[in-house]
């Protein structure tokens, strides 16, 4: 039985669960540190220059782990090609229709989220940010995601267990992340945390991050859009 999803393109693999390549503990530690520090940068850095805070949530992730993958950047992603291209915009569509049926239902249920945005908090420079910002976001799913597939698989050696279990925590984990004023605990988890499965089905069946990285940017971009627009 092939230890593959049918969905997967079999022709790459998850890097570093299966030590290919290995990294060491204390690379792990390091790699997991970067995650609170560079979401810690972003938001003191990203209230006074959002393309710099963007730049530097990004940059502080990907350094290190280029450092620690011996600059060999195809462990993580390479060009899109254009079936990969069309799966982003796909995942996209689908994230959106998701995000509106859930939103209906939060709304029905009482549980939606009562915060707004608005053109007076969305402006040009926030759009441009949003090309290193949503790389950022996709790597501090990417790392934490590779650590537990390691652990998972460590002690199963199970390889569709240790995805589908780093998979469910990663997206509870991302939802949690959006828990603020004005969102409600039900709101993340349903439309952050279980929306993630859009990206990370284009990561896991691709292996290539500038999958979900253009699903997500596609998203945010048009949201970005919609309020600028004053719709």
């Amino acid at each position: 039985m092939s230890e593959f999803f049918r969905f997967e393109d079999e022709g790459r693999d998850f890097p570093y669960y299966k030590h290919n390549p290995k990294i060491s503990k204390t690379a792990w530690i390091v790699l997991l540190l970067t995650v609170p520090i560079a979401y810690l940068t972003y938001a003191i850095t990203g209230m006074e220059n959002e393309i710099l805070g963007s730049f530097l949530f990004c940059l502080i992730m990907l350094v290190p782990l280029l450092y620690f993958s011996k600059w060999d950047y195809s462990l993580i992603f390479r060009k899109p090609t254009r079936r990969e291209i069309k799966l982003a915009a796909l995942l996209f569509i689908g994230y959106l229709i998701y995000a509106l049926t859930i939103g209906v239902f939060l709304d029905m249920i009482g549980q939606g989220s009562t915060s707004t945005a608005d053109s007076i908090g969305v402006n040009i420079y926030m759009m441009i940010g949003l090309i290193f910002s949503m790389m950022g976001e996709e790597l501090m799913k990417f790392i934490p995601l590779m650590f537990l597939m390691r652990a998972a698989y460590k002690f199963t050696e199970n390889r569709k267990l240790a995805v589908i279990a780093s998979s469910v925590i990663i997206m509870v984990y991302f939802g949690l992340l959006h828990y603020d004023v004005g969102t409600t605990l039900l709101s993340v988890l349903l439309t952050q945390g279980l929306g993630t499965i859009f990206e990370l089905y284009g990561y896991i069946k691709t292996k290539n991050l500038f999958v979900p990285y253009l699903c997500h940017l596609f998203t945010d971009a048009f949201i970005f859009l919609f309020v600028l627009l004053g719709f």
